[in-house]
């Protein structure tokens, strides 16, 4: 219901300022426990959160009511990771209600920004795979496509980085602290979940095979519910994440006989199964969390599925017909054997060929990766003694595949190989992604890059067996998170200019082309860019105590911290400049700011190192007098979804640097460039179709292609030579084993350097010299200020095809089969 401010509406649903005033008071007291003469800002923020929650609650009820009701087939989302990011600032924007509650905020002595700034954000992913699920779950629901994700409730998640002396330092991530007001517990969704034991197989009382699981552990799985608002629909579908509790919470036996802690050791070591996201699993001890990890995921979200399935009226045979399970990468491809497992063992008592057909036409597997490190085994001994049904079940999977291998290559031994499930190479491991690839209907890539590689290089043997399976569907991100909330300056600007449409049709950017060479609002763009960068830089300052000069080119790089990335890369030219500046006091170069950011894995010792070297290299460069006028380097600590909110709109160079053929996608580099910042890239993952999209003109491109780095691997790649011939880049590796940023210690980054002169495994020294003459390029384009605001605009324009709504639309007309479903406000009975 809207109202005008000042008029009473509905406490529950009412968003006039007056309305919204006295729901916050009354929050504050009846939820928070709290006076205002007493209450902090968290509770003022929780006050807040949960009248905005409020206002969620009647369309979530009634997109669940049209959910029951309507037959059309559902989207259902498992992923292991789900970067959300910050829930209030998002709600308000897809409810379209900030300046009311703003206004009634203030009329309380509150701050709406630093109100939605004490908010924690759940860490429950790692990295870019958890952020596009939570672009995917918002794109679903401003498409009003229904759709229900599943997810793991980690207590903890990704831990908080600090950095210590210029070290990372790992620190438990808390976020559920001060509580999550934003979710629903449902207890009344409670799902056993087994581990361990043994199987007996016995005659039905149709004389048929059948098989026993008796399992030795069983967990609870619990639901908490979150809603996802699209923007500006009442359609709003849910982020279902599960708890893991003991089945029994305590062992009255052991307690009786005085053994207390005996009593409790069940309850904590079941909770401990969703007590951290991921741990290093380089240990056998975090390897087999994983796992269990896993399964509990797929376990509670197909038996729930199963339960709502039947909720609209269906049955176990036809559960394809009703839903569509999306696999986000391989971490939830254990749900094809529990799927097997329970149309089999628990639910219908099918035949394996009926089970088999369902399971088939009902999943659909998306590759995140062409690392073959990171395509996921399981070892076959941990995977029997914690799974031993599903050990059989996948054994089965496979025999009756191999058969159809055989038939077709009965004389190509090494192909049968490398397409069985089982790795029979040493102790022997389950393959997952071969698992995911033959228990589902379509397999997809997601850059035209990557599909192709999986396709010729990675899975070639399973593309040539399913020439049909395979299809790309190329990332995307939601506009309303990354320009819409993060940039408002720019959202402002742009809806004066073409309206708002833009928001939910990003194609409408195209308009903005006309205004490129506009002098009036080339100066309107440059001043949303300092606007945005001033912002950072007062956060920076806060912070971090980093100075940036806003007049200085921000060079950015925020992501993940891997060799393959190449963050070191940039360091390189770093020291490079540095160098130049000092031996040389007439040489010209563009003033930057180098911005890095992002978490290297607790156990991954060499890029730990790569960060030490970029707070090294930025403690001697920011403090010499005869470079800190035209150099500064900084790092992000804790690079989450809130920082990136202030770190995309202030970048003015974007570095997508990559080794070739090595990223699948990507989508930092789409959000960089929504920003109207510029891309220097190798032609790696989606940065490929940024390129095309953009324009070769608008776009900095350096680096072997995949083929080039491939032939040089076949023909020998010796990185010594590169050092050796160079004296650039001798220069620069060099002055940083003398230990000139590291106060003399000269044995700190050798590591690191005899990784790159010896091996070089990313082809870093083969792409030096390519990605020192385009960074001078970008150094005389920053000199021209009006044509760069015009390279930046266009960047800006194009790039409608990188919004996740043409990606969301993608997977239903192709892979789902599914259709919008407007839903019509209800009252809640």
């Amino acid at each position: 219901m809207a109202t005008r401010a000042g008029v009473v509406g509905d406490d529950r649903t009412g968003v006039g300022v007056e309305t919204l005033r006295r729901a916050i008071q009354d929050n504050l007291f009846y939820r928070c426990g709290n006076v205002p003469v007493l209450a902090t800002r968290s509770d003022y923020y929780l006050a807040v959160a949960y009248t905005v929650r409020d206002r969620l609650m009647q369309r979530w009820l009634s997109t669940a009511r049209s959910l029951l009701a309507n037959p059309t087939r559902v989207v259902c989302y498992l992923s292991a990771e789900y970067l959300l990011g910050p829930s209030l600032g998002n709600a308000l924007l897809n409810l379209g209600i900030r300046d009311q509650v703003a206004e009634a905020v203030a009329s309380l002595g509150q701050d709406l920004d630093e109100l939605i700034e004490e908010e924690r954000e759940p860490g429950l992913g790692n990295g870019g795979l958890g952020r596009l699920a939570a672009c995917f779950m918002d794109s679903l629901s401003t498409l009003q496509i229904p759709a229900v994700g599943y997810g793991l409730r980690y207590e903890f998640g990704i831990f908080e980085q600090r950095i210590q002396d210029g070290w990372q330092v790992e620190r438990t991530d808390k976020w559920l602290h001060q509580g999550n007001p934003w979710e629903v517990v449902r207890p009344e969704y409670t799902y056993p979940v087994a581990f361990g034991g043994h199987t007996e197989s016995y005659e039905d009382e149709h004389g048929r095979y059948r098989v026993r699981w008796r399992p030795d552990t069983v967990v609870k799985g619990v639901a908490y519910a979150t809603p996802v608002p699209g923007y500006k629909v009442n359609n709003m579908n849910m982020l279902r994440l599960w708890a893991a509790e003991a089945a029994e919470t305590f062992d009255f036996g052991s307690f009786n006989v005085g053994d207390y802690y005996g009593a409790v050791e069940r309850k904590v070591a079941s909770e401990t199964l969703t007590k951290v996201l991921y741990p290093n699993d380089e240990p056998a001890q975090g390897k087999e969390l994983r796992l269990r990890q896993q399964y509990f995921l797929v376990s509670c979200s197909l038996q729930d599925l199963l339960r709502l399935h039947q909720l609209r009226g269906g049955r176990p045979d036809n559960l394809h017909e009703g839903f569509a399970i999306q696999l986000n990468d391989t971490h939830p491809a254990l749900a094809i054997p529990e799927l097997m497992r329970l149309l089999l063992d628990e639910h219908a008592a099918m035949s394996w060929e009926d089970a088999w057909r369902i399971a088939s036409e009902t999943f659909a597997y998306t590759n995140h990766t062409l690392l073959p490190e990171a395509l996921e085994t399981w070892p076959l001994a941990m995977f029997g003694r914690l799974l031993p049904r599903h050990l059989e079940i996948i054994y089965e999977i496979n025999a009756r595949f191999m058969d159809e291998v055989c038939d077709r290559f009965p004389d190509d031994h090494g192909r049968q190989q490398r397409m069985s499930l089982i790795d029979d190479h040493g102790a022997g491991a389950v393959r997952m992604a071969n698992l995911a690839t033959v228990g589902s209907f379509s397999v997809n890539g997601v850059s035209a890059l990557h599909t192709d590689l999986l396709k010729t290089r990675v899975m070639r043997d399973f593309h040539e067996f399913y020439p049909g399976k395979f299809n790309n569907k190329t990332n995307g991100v939601t506009p309303r998170r990354f320009v819409a909330l993060a940039n408002p300056e720019l959202a402002e600007l742009i809806t004066a200019h073409i309206g708002e449409a833009w928001i939910t049709d990003l194609n409408q950017l195209r308009r903005l082309e006309g205004l490129a060479e506009d002098p009036f609002f080339q100066t309107q763009w440059r001043a949303v860019k300092t606007a945005r960068k001033r912002v950072a830089a007062e956060r920076a300052h806060r912070l971090m105590k980093f100075e940036m000069d806003l007049d200085s080119m921000f060079d950015v790089q925020v992501k993940r911290i891997h060799e393959y990335k190449r963050q070191h890369l940039a360091v390189l030219h770093i020291v490079h400049l540095y160098r130049q500046l000092k031996e040389n006091p007439d040489f010209v170069t563009a003033s930057r700011t180098f911005i890095f950011g992002g978490k290297a894995a607790p156990g991954y010792t060499m890029a730990k190192l790569i960060i030490k070297l970029i707070n090294s290299v930025g403690e001697v460069v920011n403090s010499d007098p005869e470079t800190r006028d035209k150099l500064k380097v900084g790092f992000i600590p804790n690079y989450n979804v809130k920082t990136a909110q202030f770190v995309y709109p202030c970048a003015d160079l974007s570095e997508q640097i990559s080794t070739a053929g090595k990223e699948a996608s990507g989508t930092g580099n789409m959000k960089f460039s929504m920003n109207g910042a510029l891309t220097i890239g190798t032609l790696d993952g989606a940065n490929v179709e940024i390129r095309d999209a953009v324009g070769a003109e608008n776009f900095f491109l350096f680096g072997l292609t995949t083929d080039e780095i491939e032939s040089l691997r076949q023909t020998g790649y010796r990185p010594y030579e590169y050092y050796e011939q160079n004296p650039s880049l001798k220069g620069a590796l060099d002055l940083i084993a003398s230990g000139h940023f590291s106060h003399g210690d000269t044995a700190l980054f050798q590591p690191l350097i005899d990784s790159l002169i010896h091996h070089d495994h990313y082809f870093v020294l083969a792409d030096f010299q390519s990605y020192i003459d385009c960074q001078n390029e970008v150094s005389d384009a920053w000199a021209d200020q009006v044509h760069w605001t015009k390279m930046s605009i266009i960047n800006a324009a194009r790039m409608g095809e990188f919004s996740s709504d043409r990606t969301i639309r993608d997977y239903s007309r192709d892979i789902w089969r599914v259709e919008p479903n407007p839903v019509q406000l209800a009252d809640v009975d």
